[in-house]
This record gives C-alpha cells, sequence and structure tokens, in this order.
C-alpha cells in the first residue's frame, strides 16, 4: 500500500507544475490549464488524507467531486470570458491586455 507521504509528494509536483505554467505562460488558456492542474492537485490532496487517515474515505471522495465541479464551472466561465476577449481585442495574450491599467 502506498503512504501518505507519496500522494503529497505527487500532488506537491502537480502544484508547482502548475503554479510554474500559471507564472510563465503568456496565453490566458496556458493559464487556465495551469490552474485547473493546481486544482487536481488539491483535490488529490484531499482525497488521500481522507482515505489514508482512518476517517469515512467517502468524506473526501465528495469534497473531490465538488472540487470538480467547481474547476468545471470555473473552466466554463473562463472560457466564455476569453471568447469574449479574443472578440475586443483580437488576442488573448496577456501582454496585450491593457485595458484594465490605470
Amino acid at each position: 500500500m502506498t503512504s501518505l507521504h507519496a500522494y503529497l509528494v505527487v500532488a506537491l509536483l502537480l502544484f508547482c507544475i502548475g503554479l510554474y505554467g500559471l507564472v510563465q505562460r503568456r496565453s490566458l488558456v496556458a493559464m487556465l490549464i495551469a490552474l485547473e492542474l493546481m486544482l487536481a492537485s488539491v483535490s488529490l490532496n484531499v482525497v488521500a488524507i481522507t482515505s489514508l487517515s482512518g476517517t469515512a474515505s467517502s468524506v473526501g471522495q465528495v469534497v473531490a467531486i465538488i472540487l470538480i465541479g467547481v474547476a468545471a464551472a470555473e473552466g466554463a466561465v473562463a472560457l466564455s470570458l476569453f471568447v469574449a476577449i479574443q472578440r475586443e481585442v483580437q488576442s488573448i495574450n496577456v501582454e496585450n491586455l491593457s485595458e484594465l491599467k490605470g
């Protein structure tokens, strides 16, 4: 059986890769993918901790399913915003967006 430490290390790696992608990318779609990767690592943490801690593992699974639903809703809203930005600015590159600069 795999230890909790292994799951936490994998989740940490996923989170770090997502954070790096969020900071380094200039495309809004790539940033959204990196954010989804970070949310997946949080779901992995929740399931691993609840299933290996001895408490009822169904609680962690329910929380993970809620997190997946939130991530899907966040993705749908973000993609609709990307379409609106693309129509207005003709680019989804973050460096080309200066509308909110003061």
